[in-house]
Protein backbone atom coordinates (compact mmCIF):
# COMPACT_ATOMS: atom_id res chain seq x y z
CA UNK A 1 0.00 0.00 0.00
CA UNK A 2 0.86 3.71 -0.39
CA UNK A 3 0.21 6.52 1.32
CA UNK A 4 -1.92 9.11 -0.97
CA UNK A 5 0.29 11.91 0.12
CA UNK A 6 3.21 9.88 -1.62
CA UNK A 7 1.29 10.00 -5.19
CA UNK A 8 2.25 13.84 -5.88
CA UNK A 9 0.70 14.31 -9.36
CA UNK A 10 -2.59 13.33 -11.38
CA UNK A 11 -0.51 10.79 -13.10
CA UNK A 12 0.82 8.99 -10.18
CA UNK A 13 -2.82 9.25 -8.30
CA UNK A 14 -4.35 7.44 -11.44
CA UNK A 15 -1.23 5.27 -12.46
CA UNK A 16 -2.09 3.89 -9.18
CA UNK A 17 -5.55 3.51 -9.71
CA UNK A 18 -5.05 1.47 -12.44
CA UNK A 19 -2.19 -0.53 -10.48
CA UNK A 20 -5.25 -1.83 -7.83
CA UNK A 21 -7.87 -2.10 -10.71
CA UNK A 22 -10.30 0.47 -9.35
CA UNK A 23 -11.37 3.54 -10.95
CA UNK A 24 -12.66 6.80 -9.46
CA UNK A 25 -13.94 9.93 -11.36
CA UNK A 26 -11.24 12.75 -11.92
CA UNK A 27 -11.13 16.37 -12.44
CA UNK A 28 -7.78 17.44 -13.71
CA UNK A 29 -8.87 20.91 -13.64
CA UNK A 30 -10.50 22.61 -11.02
CA UNK A 31 -12.99 25.10 -11.32
CA UNK A 32 -14.42 27.58 -8.44
CA UNK A 33 -16.65 29.87 -7.46
CA UNK A 34 -20.12 30.19 -9.06
CA UNK A 35 -18.56 27.78 -11.67
CA UNK A 36 -17.90 25.07 -9.24
CA UNK A 37 -19.82 22.01 -9.38
CA UNK A 38 -19.54 21.96 -5.41
CA UNK A 39 -21.07 25.46 -5.27
CA UNK A 40 -24.24 23.95 -6.36
CA UNK A 41 -27.22 24.86 -4.55
CA UNK A 42 -30.13 22.45 -3.93
CA UNK A 43 -33.57 22.50 -2.49
CA UNK A 44 -35.52 20.66 0.29
CA UNK A 45 -39.19 20.64 0.63
CA UNK A 46 -38.88 24.86 -0.67
CA UNK A 47 -35.27 24.96 1.47
CA UNK A 48 -32.03 25.85 -0.24
CA UNK A 49 -29.09 24.71 0.60
CA UNK A 50 -26.07 26.85 -0.71
CA UNK A 51 -23.65 24.57 -1.81
CA UNK A 52 -22.92 20.78 -2.08
CA UNK A 53 -20.65 20.42 1.20
CA UNK A 54 -22.04 18.34 4.23
CA UNK A 55 -20.47 18.38 7.68
CA UNK A 56 -20.93 14.67 8.61
CA UNK A 57 -21.77 13.38 12.24
CA UNK A 58 -19.02 12.57 14.70
CA UNK A 59 -18.99 12.10 18.30
CA UNK A 60 -16.87 14.88 20.54
CA UNK A 61 -16.63 12.50 23.74
CA UNK A 62 -16.12 15.87 24.82
CA UNK A 63 -19.47 16.87 26.88
CA UNK A 64 -20.25 16.53 30.26
CA UNK A 65 -21.10 13.58 31.65
CA UNK A 66 -24.86 14.83 32.44
CA UNK A 67 -25.01 15.16 28.52
CA UNK A 68 -23.93 19.42 29.01
CA UNK A 69 -21.46 20.26 25.95
CA UNK A 70 -18.56 21.80 27.14
CA UNK A 71 -16.29 24.67 25.78
CA UNK A 72 -14.88 21.73 23.95
CA UNK A 73 -17.97 21.07 21.98
CA UNK A 74 -18.83 24.97 21.63
CA UNK A 75 -15.31 24.93 19.75
CA UNK A 76 -15.91 22.01 17.53
CA UNK A 77 -19.28 23.49 16.44
CA UNK A 78 -18.09 26.72 15.72
CA UNK A 79 -15.34 25.70 13.48
CA UNK A 80 -18.02 23.39 11.54
CA UNK A 81 -19.79 26.95 11.48
CA UNK A 82 -16.85 28.88 10.12
CA UNK A 83 -15.95 25.77 7.41
CA UNK A 84 -18.51 26.92 4.75
CA UNK A 85 -20.21 24.11 4.08
CA UNK A 86 -23.90 24.58 3.67
CA UNK A 87 -25.49 21.30 5.41
CA UNK A 88 -24.33 20.62 8.87
CA UNK A 89 -25.16 17.41 10.00
CA UNK A 90 -24.19 17.50 13.88
CA UNK A 91 -23.21 14.67 16.07
CA UNK A 92 -25.06 11.97 17.54
CA UNK A 93 -26.77 12.58 20.48
CA UNK A 94 -28.65 10.24 22.85
CA UNK A 95 -32.13 10.50 23.64
CA UNK A 96 -32.02 8.78 27.04
CA UNK A 97 -29.16 7.98 29.36
CA UNK A 98 -28.49 4.76 28.67
CA UNK A 99 -28.12 4.87 25.07
CA UNK A 100 -25.03 6.81 25.56
CA UNK A 101 -21.98 5.44 23.70
CA UNK A 102 -20.00 7.13 26.20
CA UNK A 103 -20.18 8.71 29.40
CA UNK A 104 -19.42 11.85 28.39
CA UNK A 105 -21.44 11.95 24.88
CA UNK A 106 -24.30 14.75 24.63
CA UNK A 107 -27.77 14.38 25.72
CA UNK A 108 -31.05 16.21 24.23
CA UNK A 109 -32.94 16.65 27.58
CA UNK A 110 -35.06 18.89 28.88
CA UNK A 111 -31.96 19.38 31.19
CA UNK A 112 -29.48 20.35 28.31
CA UNK A 113 -31.72 21.50 25.15
CA UNK A 114 -31.02 25.22 26.28
CA UNK A 115 -27.38 24.63 26.32
CA UNK A 116 -27.50 23.10 23.33
CA UNK A 117 -29.68 25.53 21.90
CA UNK A 118 -27.60 28.41 22.41
CA UNK A 119 -24.57 26.34 20.55
CA UNK A 120 -26.25 25.68 17.55
CA UNK A 121 -26.98 29.61 17.69
CA UNK A 122 -23.10 29.93 18.09
CA UNK A 123 -22.45 27.92 14.98
CA UNK A 124 -25.23 29.79 13.14
CA UNK A 125 -23.26 33.09 14.33
CA UNK A 126 -20.35 32.43 13.39
CA UNK A 127 -21.19 31.07 10.10
CA UNK A 128 -22.94 34.62 9.28
CA UNK A 129 -20.31 36.43 10.11
CA UNK A 130 -17.76 34.53 8.20
CA UNK A 131 -19.94 34.08 4.84
CA UNK A 132 -22.27 37.25 4.95
CA UNK A 133 -25.56 35.27 5.32
CA UNK A 134 -27.24 31.99 7.21
CA UNK A 135 -30.40 31.74 5.47
CA UNK A 136 -28.92 29.19 3.09
CA UNK A 137 -27.23 27.01 5.81
CA UNK A 138 -29.16 24.01 7.17
CA UNK A 139 -28.24 22.56 10.66
CA UNK A 140 -29.21 18.91 11.70
CA UNK A 141 -28.41 16.75 14.99
CA UNK A 142 -28.56 12.79 14.94
CA UNK A 143 -30.66 11.29 17.31
CA UNK A 144 -29.02 7.71 18.63
CA UNK A 145 -29.27 4.98 20.94
CA UNK A 146 -26.14 3.21 21.26
CA UNK A 147 -27.60 -0.01 21.60
CA UNK A 148 -25.19 -2.41 21.64
CA UNK A 149 -22.33 -0.05 21.35
CA UNK A 150 -23.81 1.47 24.81
CA UNK A 151 -21.14 2.65 27.77
CA UNK A 152 -23.25 5.10 29.76
CA UNK A 153 -21.35 5.19 33.14
CA UNK A 154 -17.54 4.26 31.90
CA UNK A 155 -15.15 4.25 28.96
CA UNK A 156 -14.01 1.17 30.07
CA UNK A 157 -17.41 -0.67 30.96
CA UNK A 158 -20.11 -2.32 28.34
CA UNK A 159 -23.66 -2.16 28.76
CA UNK A 160 -24.92 -3.34 26.21
CA UNK A 161 -28.90 -3.15 25.00
CA UNK A 162 -28.84 -5.61 22.17
CA UNK A 163 -31.83 -6.27 19.65
CA UNK A 164 -30.45 -10.03 19.55
CA UNK A 165 -28.01 -12.48 20.25
CA UNK A 166 -25.00 -12.45 17.09
CA UNK A 167 -22.84 -15.05 17.71
CA UNK A 168 -19.80 -13.20 15.33
CA UNK A 169 -19.70 -10.19 17.67
CA UNK A 170 -21.44 -10.81 20.84
CA UNK A 171 -18.19 -11.65 22.23
CA UNK A 172 -16.28 -9.02 21.55
CA UNK A 173 -19.12 -6.61 23.01
CA UNK A 174 -19.45 -8.47 26.52
CA UNK A 175 -22.47 -10.13 25.49
CA UNK A 176 -23.41 -13.07 27.80
CA UNK A 177 -25.17 -16.01 26.15
CA UNK A 178 -28.13 -15.65 28.77
CA UNK A 179 -28.38 -11.75 28.36
CA UNK A 180 -31.91 -10.46 27.83
CA UNK A 181 -32.39 -9.13 24.49
CA UNK A 182 -34.86 -5.58 24.26
CA UNK A 183 -38.19 -6.26 24.90
CA UNK A 184 -40.97 -4.94 22.06
CA UNK A 185 -41.85 -3.03 25.14
CA UNK A 186 -38.85 -1.33 25.85
CA UNK A 187 -38.53 -0.63 22.19
CA UNK A 188 -41.75 1.33 22.23
CA UNK A 189 -40.72 3.30 24.72
CA UNK A 190 -37.89 4.26 23.39
CA UNK A 191 -39.43 5.35 20.04
CA UNK A 192 -40.97 7.84 22.92
CA UNK A 193 -37.80 9.00 23.71
CA UNK A 194 -37.29 9.41 19.97
CA UNK A 195 -40.17 11.61 19.67
CA UNK A 196 -39.55 14.00 23.10
CA UNK A 197 -35.73 14.15 21.77
CA UNK A 198 -37.38 15.64 18.35
CA UNK A 199 -39.51 18.05 19.73
CA UNK A 200 -36.47 19.45 22.07
CA UNK A 201 -34.34 19.77 18.74
CA UNK A 202 -37.11 21.95 17.41
CA UNK A 203 -37.09 23.97 20.86
CA UNK A 204 -33.75 24.22 20.13
CA UNK A 205 -33.91 25.43 16.63
CA UNK A 206 -32.28 22.85 14.62
CA UNK A 207 -33.45 22.56 10.78
CA UNK A 208 -33.62 18.86 10.75
CA UNK A 209 -32.93 15.73 12.98
CA UNK A 210 -31.09 12.24 11.55
CA UNK A 211 -33.15 9.14 12.94
CA UNK A 212 -30.01 7.15 13.15
CA UNK A 213 -29.44 3.88 11.18
CA UNK A 214 -26.15 3.40 10.65
CA UNK A 215 -22.52 1.56 12.17
CA UNK A 216 -24.18 -0.83 14.41
CA UNK A 217 -25.55 1.01 16.64
CA UNK A 218 -29.47 0.18 17.90
CA UNK A 219 -31.30 1.56 14.57
CA UNK A 220 -29.13 -0.04 11.77
CA UNK A 221 -28.86 -3.38 14.35
CA UNK A 222 -32.62 -3.63 14.29
CA UNK A 223 -32.43 -3.82 10.38
CA UNK A 224 -30.66 -6.97 10.36
CA UNK A 225 -32.96 -9.09 12.90
CA UNK A 226 -33.74 -11.32 10.67
CA UNK A 227 -33.90 -13.84 13.45
CA UNK A 228 -35.84 -11.66 16.45
CA UNK A 229 -39.27 -12.63 16.95
CA UNK A 230 -42.49 -10.28 17.29
CA UNK A 231 -42.93 -6.84 16.05
CA UNK A 232 -39.56 -5.71 15.45
CA UNK A 233 -37.98 -8.49 13.92
CA UNK A 234 -38.31 -10.66 11.11
CA UNK A 235 -39.89 -9.69 7.82
CA UNK A 236 -38.54 -6.05 6.34
CA UNK A 237 -42.03 -4.63 7.72
CA UNK A 238 -41.11 -5.62 11.18
CA UNK A 239 -37.60 -4.22 11.14
CA UNK A 240 -38.61 -0.48 9.79
CA UNK A 241 -41.22 -0.13 12.45
CA UNK A 242 -39.06 1.64 14.33
CA UNK A 243 -38.66 3.81 12.05
CA UNK A 244 -42.13 4.29 11.35
CA UNK A 245 -43.45 4.28 14.23
CA UNK A 246 -40.80 7.39 15.28
CA UNK A 247 -41.76 9.48 12.30
CA UNK A 248 -45.33 9.03 12.62
CA UNK A 249 -44.55 10.84 16.48
CA UNK A 250 -42.67 13.54 15.10
CA UNK A 251 -44.84 14.35 12.01
CA UNK A 252 -47.54 14.40 15.06
CA UNK A 253 -45.74 16.28 18.07
CA UNK A 254 -43.41 18.59 15.59
CA UNK A 255 -45.00 18.50 11.87
CA UNK A 256 -42.32 20.74 10.45
CA UNK A 257 -39.58 19.31 11.88
CA UNK A 258 -36.99 18.17 8.63
CA UNK A 259 -36.57 14.74 8.92
CA UNK A 260 -33.22 12.12 7.58
CA UNK A 261 -31.35 9.26 7.86
CA UNK A 262 -27.80 8.12 8.03
CA UNK A 263 -27.77 4.92 6.55
CA UNK A 264 -25.31 1.87 7.05
CA UNK A 265 -26.43 0.47 3.15
CA UNK A 266 -24.48 -2.88 3.55
CA UNK A 267 -22.27 -4.60 5.99
CA UNK A 268 -19.48 -7.60 6.24
CA UNK A 269 -19.07 -9.94 8.65
CA UNK A 270 -17.18 -8.75 11.60
CA UNK A 271 -13.55 -8.63 11.23
CA UNK A 272 -10.76 -9.34 13.69
CA UNK A 273 -6.69 -8.84 13.86
CA UNK A 274 -5.00 -11.65 11.89
CA UNK A 275 -1.62 -13.88 13.06
CA UNK A 276 0.04 -10.48 10.70
CA UNK A 277 -2.06 -8.09 12.29
CA UNK A 278 -4.14 -7.00 9.07
CA UNK A 279 -7.72 -7.89 9.72
CA UNK A 280 -9.31 -11.20 8.43
CA UNK A 281 -13.29 -12.29 8.46
CA UNK A 282 -14.53 -13.92 11.81
CA UNK A 283 -15.69 -17.04 10.37
CA UNK A 284 -19.48 -17.76 10.78
CA UNK A 285 -21.60 -21.02 11.29
CA UNK A 286 -24.06 -21.94 8.12
CA UNK A 287 -24.24 -21.93 4.95
CA UNK A 288 -25.41 -18.06 4.51
CA UNK A 289 -24.40 -15.54 7.04
CA UNK A 290 -27.90 -13.63 7.99
CA UNK A 291 -27.08 -10.66 10.31
CA UNK A 292 -25.66 -8.25 7.50
CA UNK A 293 -28.19 -5.62 6.17
CA UNK A 294 -27.59 -4.89 2.59
CA UNK A 295 -25.01 -8.33 2.78
CA UNK A 296 -25.52 -11.07 -0.38
CA UNK A 297 -25.10 -13.53 2.30
CA UNK A 298 -21.45 -14.42 1.59
CA UNK A 299 -20.43 -12.13 4.44
CA UNK A 300 -18.28 -10.35 2.39
CA UNK A 301 -20.43 -9.18 -0.78
CA UNK A 302 -23.36 -6.58 -0.94
CA UNK A 303 -26.73 -6.81 -2.05
CA UNK A 304 -28.99 -3.65 -2.34
CA UNK A 305 -32.64 -5.28 -2.58
CA UNK A 306 -33.42 -4.20 0.81
CA UNK A 307 -31.50 -1.26 1.30
CA UNK A 308 -33.40 0.39 -1.59
CA UNK A 309 -36.71 -1.00 -0.26
CA UNK A 310 -35.36 1.21 2.73
CA UNK A 311 -35.10 4.08 0.44
CA UNK A 312 -38.60 3.30 -0.93
CA UNK A 313 -39.70 3.31 2.58
CA UNK A 314 -38.12 7.05 3.06
CA UNK A 315 -39.82 8.41 0.41
CA UNK A 316 -42.65 6.88 1.16
CA UNK A 317 -42.54 8.64 4.96
CA UNK A 318 -41.65 11.98 2.68
CA UNK A 319 -37.49 11.73 4.49
CA UNK A 320 -35.52 13.13 1.35
CA UNK A 321 -32.66 13.42 2.79
CA UNK A 322 -29.81 10.35 2.99
CA UNK A 323 -26.31 10.53 4.69
CA UNK A 324 -24.72 7.42 3.23
CA UNK A 325 -22.17 4.77 4.81
CA UNK A 326 -21.42 1.08 5.42
CA UNK A 327 -20.32 -1.16 8.06
CA UNK A 328 -20.17 -1.11 11.55
CA UNK A 329 -17.67 -0.79 14.18
CA UNK A 330 -16.32 -4.07 14.16
CA UNK A 331 -15.07 -3.62 10.68
CA UNK A 332 -13.73 -0.31 10.60
CA UNK A 333 -12.32 -0.74 7.18
CA UNK A 334 -15.32 -1.04 5.59
CA UNK A 335 -16.78 2.64 7.00
CA UNK A 336 -13.80 4.56 7.50
CA UNK A 337 -10.90 3.67 4.57
CA UNK A 338 -7.32 4.33 6.56
CA UNK A 339 -3.95 2.97 5.80
CA UNK A 340 -3.05 2.97 9.81
CA UNK A 341 -6.18 1.79 11.63
CA UNK A 342 -6.71 2.97 15.84
CA UNK A 343 -4.40 1.27 18.20
CA UNK A 344 -6.55 -1.13 19.88
CA UNK A 345 -7.70 -2.45 15.93
CA UNK A 346 -6.55 -4.41 13.11
CA UNK A 347 -4.42 -3.21 10.53
CA UNK A 348 -6.41 -2.93 6.51
CA UNK A 349 -6.64 -5.39 4.43
CA UNK A 350 -7.02 -3.98 1.60
CA UNK A 351 -5.70 -0.80 -0.41
CA UNK A 352 -8.23 2.11 1.69
CA UNK A 353 -8.71 3.27 -1.78
CA UNK A 354 -10.91 -0.18 -2.58
CA UNK A 355 -12.67 1.01 0.40
CA UNK A 356 -13.22 4.50 -1.03
CA UNK A 357 -14.16 2.97 -4.38
CA UNK A 358 -16.50 0.66 -3.01
CA UNK A 359 -18.12 3.75 -1.14
CA UNK A 360 -18.43 6.19 -3.88
CA UNK A 361 -19.52 3.35 -6.36
CA UNK A 362 -22.72 1.78 -4.15
CA UNK A 363 -23.49 5.47 -3.19
CA UNK A 364 -23.59 6.30 -6.92
CA UNK A 365 -25.87 3.48 -8.01
CA UNK A 366 -28.02 4.49 -4.76
CA UNK A 367 -28.33 8.03 -6.19
CA UNK A 368 -29.51 6.73 -9.55
CA UNK A 369 -31.63 4.02 -8.51
CA UNK A 370 -33.33 6.58 -6.50
CA UNK A 371 -33.01 10.16 -7.69
CA UNK A 372 -35.32 12.22 -5.84
CA UNK A 373 -33.61 12.33 -2.64
CA UNK A 374 -30.53 14.41 -1.80
CA UNK A 375 -27.52 11.67 -0.97
CA UNK A 376 -24.86 13.12 1.13
CA UNK A 377 -21.94 11.08 0.87
CA UNK A 378 -18.84 9.55 3.00
CA UNK A 379 -15.50 8.29 2.58
CA UNK A 380 -13.39 11.54 0.73
CA UNK A 381 -11.31 12.54 3.62
CA UNK A 382 -8.20 9.71 2.90
CA UNK A 383 -8.26 11.06 -0.83
CA UNK A 384 -6.36 13.89 1.13
CA UNK A 385 -4.98 16.45 -1.61
CA UNK A 386 -6.98 14.57 -4.25
CA UNK A 387 -10.20 15.15 -2.45
CA UNK A 388 -11.07 18.49 -4.23
CA UNK A 389 -10.18 16.73 -7.72
CA UNK A 390 -12.17 13.44 -7.35
CA UNK A 391 -15.38 15.51 -5.70
CA UNK A 392 -15.87 17.77 -8.27
CA UNK A 393 -15.82 14.99 -10.81
CA UNK A 394 -18.43 13.00 -8.90
CA UNK A 395 -20.33 15.90 -8.94
CA UNK A 396 -20.06 16.77 -12.19
CA UNK A 397 -21.17 13.17 -13.32
CA UNK A 398 -24.15 13.37 -10.85
CA UNK A 399 -23.40 10.89 -8.74
CA UNK A 400 -23.91 12.26 -5.39
CA UNK A 401 -25.67 15.23 -3.79
CA UNK A 402 -23.43 16.19 -1.05
CA UNK A 403 -20.10 15.78 -0.69
CA UNK A 404 -20.04 14.46 3.19
CA UNK A 405 -16.84 15.42 5.45
CA UNK A 406 -15.55 13.55 8.36
CA UNK A 407 -11.78 13.71 9.67
CA UNK A 408 -11.02 16.49 7.33
CA UNK A 409 -13.55 19.04 9.04
CA UNK A 410 -11.92 18.16 12.28
CA UNK A 411 -8.32 19.70 11.32
CA UNK A 412 -9.43 21.29 8.34
CA UNK A 413 -12.85 22.89 8.10
CA UNK A 414 -11.74 25.50 5.65
CA UNK A 415 -11.24 23.10 3.57
CA UNK A 416 -14.61 23.33 1.83
CA UNK A 417 -14.14 26.92 2.00
CA UNK A 418 -10.53 26.94 0.37
CA UNK A 419 -11.83 24.35 -2.51
CA UNK A 420 -15.08 26.71 -3.36
CA UNK A 421 -12.89 30.06 -3.28
CA UNK A 422 -9.82 28.63 -5.41
CA UNK A 423 -7.59 28.88 -2.58
CA UNK A 424 -4.58 26.43 -2.68
CA UNK A 425 -5.24 23.89 -0.34
CA UNK A 426 -3.11 24.04 3.01
CA UNK A 427 -1.13 20.78 3.46
CA UNK A 428 -0.30 21.44 6.69
CA UNK A 429 -4.46 21.29 7.81
CA UNK A 430 -4.63 18.31 5.80
CA UNK A 431 -5.77 15.39 6.95
CA UNK A 432 -3.30 12.24 6.81
CA UNK A 433 -5.80 9.50 7.88
CA UNK A 434 -3.44 8.72 11.09
CA UNK A 435 -6.83 7.91 12.74
CA UNK A 436 -5.55 9.34 16.05
CA UNK A 437 -8.70 11.34 16.50
CA UNK A 438 -10.73 7.46 16.52
CA UNK A 439 -7.53 6.24 18.77
CA UNK A 440 -8.43 8.68 21.15
CA UNK A 441 -12.02 7.75 21.44
CA UNK A 442 -10.81 4.30 22.49
CA UNK A 443 -8.64 4.95 25.08
CA UNK A 444 -11.89 7.39 26.41
CA UNK A 445 -9.63 10.79 25.63
CA UNK A 446 -11.98 13.45 23.87
CA UNK A 447 -11.90 13.21 19.90
CA UNK A 448 -9.87 16.16 18.35
CA UNK A 449 -6.79 15.99 15.49
CA UNK A 450 -3.63 15.60 17.57
CA UNK A 451 -1.45 15.53 14.54
CA UNK A 452 -2.95 18.38 12.91
CA UNK A 453 -4.58 20.99 15.09
CA UNK A 454 -2.07 22.39 17.37
CA UNK A 455 -4.92 22.90 20.04
CA UNK A 456 -5.08 19.14 20.90
CA UNK A 457 -1.23 18.88 19.71
CA UNK A 458 -0.65 21.59 22.72
CA UNK A 459 -3.24 19.78 25.16
CA UNK A 460 -2.84 16.81 28.15
CA UNK A 461 -4.53 14.58 26.41
CA UNK A 462 -1.46 14.55 23.74
CA UNK A 463 0.75 13.48 25.65
CA UNK A 464 -1.29 10.61 26.88
CA UNK A 465 -2.40 9.66 23.84
CA UNK A 466 1.47 8.93 22.99
CA UNK A 467 1.59 6.82 26.29
CA UNK A 468 -1.18 4.96 25.15
CA UNK A 469 -0.41 4.24 21.68
CA UNK A 470 3.53 3.09 23.12
CA UNK A 471 1.86 0.27 25.48
CA UNK A 472 -0.33 -1.32 21.86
Amino acid sequence: MRNISTLRTAPDFTAYLNSLSISLPFAEKMLSGKDSPLAKTHTLHGRTIGNSFAILPMEGFDGTTDGHPTDLTRRRWQRFGTSGAKLIWLEATAVCPDGRGNPNQLMLLDSTVDDIARMREGLVKAHQERFGRSDDLMVGLQLTHSGRLAKPHDHKRREPKIVYHHPGIDGMFKVNPDDPVMTDGEISRLEEDFVKAGARAKKAGFDFVDIKHCHGYFGHELLSAFDRPGRYGGSFENRTRFLRNVVSGMRTEVPEMELAVRLSAFDFVPFQRGADGRGEPVPFAGASYRYAFGGDGTGLGIDLTEPLAFLDLMNKLDIKLLSFSAGAAYNGHILRPSIVSSADSYQPPEDPLVGVARLTSVAAELKQKRPDMLHVGTAYSYLQQWLPNVAQAIMSEGKIDFIGLGRMALCYPDIVADIIEGNPLKSQFICRSCNDCVTSLRFGLVSGCYSRDDFYRKSPGYEQLKQFKSKK
